[in-house]
């Protein structure tokens, strides 16, 4: 594994390369955003794509994909700023969290419409477990029925816009092209297999029939073109920093998690479903690192944190493996806790991790004296 020189992202992100610099293309992408994008001619067009909504709106103005978190509380007091006739959609987890119910609460009280979204958990069951095992990836339902109910619900409604929340190329790594895409579409989530490069298609079968995964389906392509919906990320029209959102947020009720940090660095993200840590977890058996590296090195590229301090961090923080979210998730599903760490052993990454002494370790770790 290679680290970047500048933050602590190694080369097994998916998305991340790091050039012969040593910097990689997420530091890069970053310091394009301070240098080379013309910020208030962003903001001049994100105000024509409102006109055009409000023109086209025949119901709703546009529709915000929201959980209740930090993020989805900027996008709505943003465009409400903007006096736009709001529809929130949720997708609502099977595991939401008490803090992240009255953060959805609250999201709702700042003034919009609203629908929870409630897919039959036998299916969700179903799925999850399948998913778990396929792709070793829990929240890949999750993130199916993220993207494609939001969209369902505009071409139903005739909604001109919808409207996301950071661009993911723009933050997390990907090319200077990627970064240049403003449009989360039907050809977006093709390019980028967002969904370990499968389709709804893909999981349909005797145990998941198609009439119960509905849910789960993009709207058709050639209705979704006709109807002129545009789908867009508000990080690409306004600079994205996690310590602004969470600013707005917390100044419109928003509440961070008391305990600390679920997984991360941060106690105000990934807090209102408690299957989205098992997700992230599975970053440290698949690529050798976890979600503290994801958000120390946004603290590194923001001027708030150095390198050495967010190795030290990591070194104390450890691999903050989520054992009551996974307890929860498989009284859920449905099956044995060490049924769970028998699946979850088959994806720990050979390329990755090497057996030492009866120990796992990944060779040439950011911290040199991890205790494995």
């Amino acid at each position: 594994m290679k680290y970047c020189k500048k933050c602590v992202i190694p080369d097994t992100r998916p998305g991340i390369a790091i050039g012969s610099d040593g910097i990689c293309s997420a530091c890069k992408g970053h310091e394009e955003k301070k240098r080379d994008i013309d910020w208030n001619k962003r903001r001049k067009d994100f105000e024509e794509i409102v006109k055009e909504a409000k023109k086209l709106g025949k119901s709703y103005d546009c529709i915000i994909p929201v959980s209740g978190g930090k993020d989805s509380t900027w996008q709505v007091v943003k465009c409400l700023e903007y006096d736009l006739h709001v529809l929130a959609v949720t997708w609502k987890t099977p595991l939401r969290s008490k803090v992240g119910q009255e953060n959805l609460n609250n999201l709702i009280s700042l003034g919009v419409d609203h629908i929870d979204y409630t897919i039959n958990p036998e299916v969700e069951k179903r799925f999850i477990y399948k998913a778990l095992t396929r792709v070793g990836d829990p929240g890949l339902p999750m993130h199916m029925a993220i993207y494609a109910i939001p969209l369902r619900v505009a071409a139903a409604f005739d909604v001109p816009l919808v409207v996301w929340g950071e661009s993911p190329h723009m933050e997390y790594g990907g090319t200077a092209e990627d970064r240049k895409l403003n449009q989360l579409n039907h050809d977006w989530l093709k390019r980028h297999q967002i969904l370990q490069g499968t389709s709804i298609t893909d999981w349909i079968d005797g145990d998941l029939p198609k009439k119960d995964m509905i849910a789960f389906h993009l709207p058709d392509e050639q209705i979704f073109q006709e109807r002129q919906i545009s789908s867009i990320f508000l990080g690409y029209y306004f600079p994205w920093d996690v310590e602004e959102s969470l600013r707005v947020s917390l100044a419109h009720g928003f509440q961070v998690r008391e305990e600390g940090p679920k997984v991360g660095y941060y106690n105000y993200v990934d807090i209102d479903c408690d299957i989205i840590a098992i997700h992230h977890y599975f970053k440290w058996l698949k690529f050798g690192f976890t979600r503290l590296f994801d958000n120390l090195s946004i603290e590194i590229r923001n001027d708030r944190m150095t390198r050495a301090e967010a190795i030290d961090i990591i070194a104390r923080m450890k691999e903050q493996t989520p054992y009551g979210d996974i307890s929860k998730l498989c009284s859920f599903v449905g099956i044995q806790e060490s049924h769970f760490w028998e699946i979850a052993e088959r994806f720990r990454n050979p390329a990755v991790w090497s057996l030492k002494n009866g120990k796992w370790i990944i060779p040439g770790f950011i911290v040199p004296d991890w205790e494995w």
